[in-house]
């Protein structure tokens, strides 16, 4: 079972790949949504980011609200560090259940690891990094366009992520997404063949 690491900077084209790789048979593990699922009502991580953020992060509903906490942790390292500490760990452990999972399904599964932040410690477990590369000015009009931002608020998302050149000596495959879909689903494609075991 090959497990692969699929990761690129916002807008970057990522989602399109793992679609692709999707359609094409992989078993996809979106990291995101595993964080979201990590802090439902009743999942121990929401207990202990109510314990170390107060009850003003919790709505009336038992669920999380993300905006009071963004408020609390981002600009603060150190309350980022804490919620990071309680988020990361849950999110691995579901994300090693998923891989077990679908290892248990189809022994020669291709499984693809959709996480947007990987550095060079995390890298080992993975049998290819993939990334999806896009040129900073195509990302900035993508969130524009796409996603209604302001050039300005687009510019600060990019510049505050991971180097791109960074993430590109993590990578055994790029795929450059800065072009037409077609051009982009032609090299996922060929990802396909190389990943197939």
């Amino acid at each position: 079972m090959p497990l692969i690491a699929l990761t690129g900077g916002i807008a970057s084209g990522k989602s399109t790949i793992a679609d692709r790789l999707r359609e094409l048979g992989a078993v996809v593990v979106d990291a995101d949504r595993l964080a979201r699922e990590v802090v439902e009502p009743g999942e121990p991580a929401l207990a202990a980011i109510r314990d170390a953020f107060g009850d003003e992060v919790i709505r009336e509903d038992g669920s999380l609200d993300r905006q009071a906490l963004g408020r609390i942790v981002f600009g603060d390292p150190e309350r980022l560090h804490v919620l990071n500490g309680i988020v990361h760990p849950a999110v691995l452990h579901r994300s090693q259940a998923a891989f077990r999972a679908a290892l248990g399904s189809d022994p020669l599964a291709v499984v693809v690891y959709d996480v947007p932040l990987i550095d060079a410690r995390g890298v080992g477990e993975f049998d290819r990094v993939v990334v999806a590369d896009a040129p900073v000015e195509t990302r900035v009009d993508r969130l524009v366009r796409l996603r209604g931002m302001t050039e300005e608020d687009a510019r600060a998302r990019v510049a505050a992520q991971l180097d791109d050149d960074e993430r590109r000596r993590l990578a055994t495959d790029v795929v450059d997404t800065g072009g037409t879909l077609e051009r982009t689903l032609e090299q996922v494609d060929a990802l396909w063949a190389r990943l197939r075991p």
